[in-house]
């Protein structure tokens, strides 16, 4: 890891400063914020070095992380997070401005603008979040002032690693205009109440995210811009990711937008959480997205390659979204421009257990997404619909520029395979579809589409061979079915 190799090279021999030393106690009732946060300090302080948290539970409030600094959780160690909010106070208002800041942050473990940090091991952070319900002089919704378990602002060359990260009041944890950002061999469980990401990359720089399974009540993994920076040069790879709500999302805030991100070899499947999901969210057991890329807050995303998802169990496997919401990342900030989609590829999607929302890819009237390709999708879904049970004809699927973006918005679309509006330049290959039960609809609907290429299409014996395809203004069409 570069940070050990850091640490050897610049620290000398004595670098470790274990916690109980400074007089932390595993008892899992002493707060134990200030011997955690004198080791991190003296480590600081001391040029760098692995502030060691070992085995047993130990409470505590907000940690403040410095430069050169590694917390380590030790086999065993438990970090717990106290459930009193008074142990964590509202930091200072950080220099970079986000939509999620209603002028300071809260967290256990927080950073802003540090270097050369890390969190590893093979110990535990957990939150305790289901004790944390919102504070009473909060906003309402995902700002009410409950903590984070990681939250780094504006920091650089971290990395994060072989650790469990448990039940957070909210997001998980939250990387927010970060660089450098290394995050390996991790897993998430983070089912409390409301608002539980897995991991939030949010408007960062240059991340790898690797190796690491998710299993959350909101979405599994996220990337963000709440603010005006890009999240750009992003690759994610050989994930598992369980959620009720969406497996691996991009755009919800749009901001600064996203460009070259590489997703791959990840797994999505329904969540092993035994309840149900929070108010508000999916009220089944299935996600409702396996993968969801939007813009709807202006910004651009472009240069987006997907390959190697294996979808099990999702409303709607794959859905694609350019639209008009507008929220704006500060109060004081103008009203966000409609933004763009271009040069997206998404190969090789095997989705089963299925139900029958459908794939969509839809722009909105005179804005279109540009330049998409899909490839080797083979998907299985429910079927068994009967009429009433989906929208009609393509004319009953309403623009739904201002709303929120998700295919709860048309529940069951009048087709099975895949809906496509709004767009310039899309090219499909090698398509399958089959479904358990009959299923009436069309396999493909395309409206408004300028330069449509679709081949080698393969239908199942239960889906409707004899309307394969329902066009509405659509031109330099391409089809070998």
């Amino acid at each position: 890891m570069w940070f050990s190799m850091l640490s050897n090279y610049c620290l000398g021999q004595e670098t470790t400063y274990n916690i109980t030393n400074y007089g932390a106690v595993p008892n899992s009732k002493d707060i134990c914020t200030m011997p955690i946060q004198t080791a991190v300090d003296a480590a600081h302080d001391g040029g760098g070095g692995r502030v060691l948290i070992p085995a047993g539970n130990f409470m505590s409030g907000t940690i403040v992380l410095k430069n050169n600094v590694e917390i380590y959780l030790a086999r065993g160690a438990r970090l717990l997070g106290s459930t009193n909010y008074d142990d964590y106070p509202r930091q200072p208002q950080s220099k970079y401005r986000s939509q999620k800041d209603d002028g300071g942050w809260y967290s256990l473990i927080y950073a802003e603008g540090a270097e050369n940090i890390a969190i590893s091991g093979t110990g535990a952070i957990d939150g305790q979040g289901s004790h944390h319900t919102g504070r009473p002089d909060a906003p309402a919704g995902d700002r009410d002032g409950r903590p984070r378990n990681i939250l780094l602002i504006s920091c650089k060359k971290i990395s994060v690693s072989g650790i469990t990260l448990i039940s957070s009041a909210t997001w998980n944890q939250h990387y927010l205009d970060c660089e450098d950002l290394t995050v390996d061999n991790i897993r998430v469980y983070n089912h409390s109440n409301r608002n539980n990401d897995g991991i939030d990359i949010d408007g960062c720089r240059r991340v790898i995210l690797t190796n690491s399974t998710f299993d959350t009540g909101d979405d599994a993994i996220v990337l963000k811009s709440t603010g005006p920076a890009p999240c750009e040069d992003i690759v994610i790879n050989n994930c598992i990711a369980s959620s009720f709500c969406n497996g691996i999302k991009m755009g919800t805030e749009s901001t600064g937008g996203f460009r070259n991100i590489n997703i791959s070899n990840c797994i999505i499947r329904p969540s092993l959480h035994p309840d149900k999901p929070a108010p508000n969210r999916n009220p089944d057991a299935i996600g409702i997205t396996g993968l969801s890329l939007e813009i709807v807050d202006g910004g651009v995303m472009e240069g987006i390659s997907v390959n190697n998802l294996t979808i099990e169990g999702t409303k709607c496997p794959v859905y694609v979204r350019l639209a008009g919401r507008g929220r704006k990342h500060r109060v004081d900030a103008p009203e966000p421009a409609m933004g763009r989609m271009s040069n997206i590829s998404i190969n090789n999607i095997t989705a089963y257990g299925s139900a029958n929302y459908a794939c969509s890819i839809t722009g909105v009237p005179g804005y279109k997404i540009e330049h998409i390709k899909l490839s080797n999708f083979n998907i299985v879904q429910q079927g068994g619909l009967k009429e009433g049970e989906y929208l009609a004809t393509l004319d009953d699927v309403e623009e739904k520029v201002k709303a929120y973006p998700q295919p709860t918005n048309w529940h069951n679309l009048p087709v099975s395979g895949l809906f496509i509006r709004h767009i310039d330049g899309i090219s499909i290959s090698n398509f399958s579809i089959d479904t358990n039960e009959i299923d009436p609809r069309p396999i493909f609907m395309a409206h408004d589409v300028k330069g449509l290429s679709i081949k080698n299409v393969q239908v199942g014996k239960n889906c409707n061979k004899e309307k394969m395809i329902v066009l509405k203004d659509v031109t330099d069409l391409s089809l070998e079915f």
